[in-house]
């Protein structure tokens, strides 16, 4: 498994120049490509056209790289004209293209990392507090930034374990099942995120579609138009991580060995529910959710399956009756069995994978568990929790939870977890005695 630490660089002459023979690599690849193709009718192969494309500005495995790169986008290109015709080779030639690196070309020494760019030319030094990365590659997205990638050790797959089933969602980011308790990632957040990114790109556009093409105030607004839209994806990559790392550690505590995640990927096919709820659809991030989980749950040795979903919102867990539900709440009309819907959802998932059908659930389902994003908790989640699991609550580094099970304040004092409104109540009380602290300080 890979993971891929990110870091922006300064801009330089020599990141320009070499972005720029990157750009010359593409380009000639991909005209060669072409040129033989329409002549001889001959399709080149990778091999051969490492052998043909030679940059003296550049190291070797650099070049090799770039052409590795537009024989992927050739794979692509393959693969995907089998369901879209209309799919065409690529055809621009780039001025300027990512810049990558491979382990022959990388060293680190006295807190320099070193990119070699050939024989008789300088090499590239940036500062470095990190391990030797195994792969480089500079791109540039509103300033040149480096993506270095490592290989890291995952956790042997256990051999015994609960079974989760996860179901994706648009109001919820994703509802998960373990036996009968249910884990619920609240996305309020995240639909907050995404219904201003819709209103602020609309009015963005509509303000860049009354200026005269070329002119300097529309160049004004593509620029910020662009710069908010970076913000904006950029604060929901950082939700998506966190509770779904949120999500995925409460599964590791809970000995998971399998997690059924519910399939979601043709969602947008043939959808027409009217203006607004299109929106809403084709903005899920679902997918990018899916991927995240299936990752994470990979580095700590628990495998992903994609489930075929259909109907399990409409099942009822108790008497496998099939009722629709109008609202958030499910209700049978039949046996009378209330839940969630979401969490019916992911109930029926868990099923399909144990038992590859419907089956109906023994014994009765504890209320669901949420777990919320909160901005003002950096890196923090707060999280409540059963009480004899794991009970507790992290806020602004007030409580902690150490390896002995207890709850600790800031001044190490164990806090007693009768139930769970003693934590509330004293993250209420220090809430309190900050304000007024602060108050007393303007």
């Amino acid at each position: 498994m890979h993971i891929t630490r990110q870091m922006k660089i300064e801009k330089s002459e020599q990141l320009d120049h070499l972005a720029h023979e990157a750009g010359i690599v593409y380009s000639k690849t991909l005209v060669a490509f072409k040129k033989i193709l329409r002549k001889k009718n001959h399709w080149t192969s990778q091999y051969g056209m490492q052998r043909l494309i030679r940059n003296a500005n550049l190291h070797s495995q650099s070049t090799q790289g770039i052409v590795e790169t537009f024989y992927a986008n050739i794979r692509s290109w393959s693969k995907l004209r089998k369901t879209n015709p209309k799919a065409r080779l690529p055809k621009k030639r780039k001025w300027y293209f990512v810049i990558p690196y491979k382990s022959d070309a990388i060293r680190v020494r006295n807190g320099k990392l070193l990119l070699s760019n050939g024989r008789g030319n300088p090499p590239l030094v940036i500062d470095w507090k990190f391990d030797v990365p195994k792969y480089v590659e500079i791109s540039y997205d509103e300033g040149y930034v480096l993506n270095a990638v490592y290989a890291v050790e995952t956790e042997a797959v256990s051999t015994t374990g609960e079974t989760a089933g996860i179901d994706l969602g648009e109001i919820h980011i994703a509802v998960a099942n373990v036996a009968n308790e249910t884990v619920i990632i609240n996305g309020r957040e995240l639909r907050s995120k995404k219904r201003y990114f819709n209103k602020a790109t609309g009015k963005l556009q509509s303000k860049i579609d009354k200026c005269k093409k070329g002119s300097r105030k529309q160049k004004q607004f593509v620029k910020a138009k662009r710069k908010m839209r970076k913000r904006l994806n950029n604060q929901i990559k950082d939700i998506l991580h966190k509770q779904t790392t949120a999500l995925v550690c409460a599964l590791k505590e809970r000995s998971v060995k399998t997690v059924a995640i519910g399939d979601l990927r043709n969602i947008r096919r043939n959808v027409d529910y009217g203006k607004n709820a299109n929106q809403k659809i084709h903005g899920m991030t679902s997918g990018k959710a899916r991927h995240m989980i299936e990752y994470k749950c990979e580095k700590h040795g628990m495998e992903t399956v994609i489930i075929n979903e259909a109907y399990t919102s409409q099942t009822c867990p108790k008497c496998l009756n099939r009722h629709k539900p109008t609202n958030r709440d499910y209700k049978c009309p039949k046996c009378g069995f209330e839940y969630h819907r979401d969490g019916v959802g992911a109930i029926n998932i868990r099923q399909k994978q144990m038992y590859q059908e419907f089956v109906p659930v023994v014994g009765d389902m504890t209320p669901p568990v949420g777990i919320r994003y909160s901005r003002n908790l950096g890196n923090q989640r707060t999280s409540f929790f059963r009480r004899g699991e794991c009970q507790f609550v992290y806020e602004r580094d007030c409580l902690r939870k150490y390896k002995d099970g207890d709850v600790r304040d800031g001044d190490h004092n164990i806090i007693p977890l009768g139930s769970w409104e003693l934590v509330y109540d004293f993250i209420v009380k220090n809430a309190k005695e900050e304000a007024n602290c602060a108050s007393q300080k303007l």
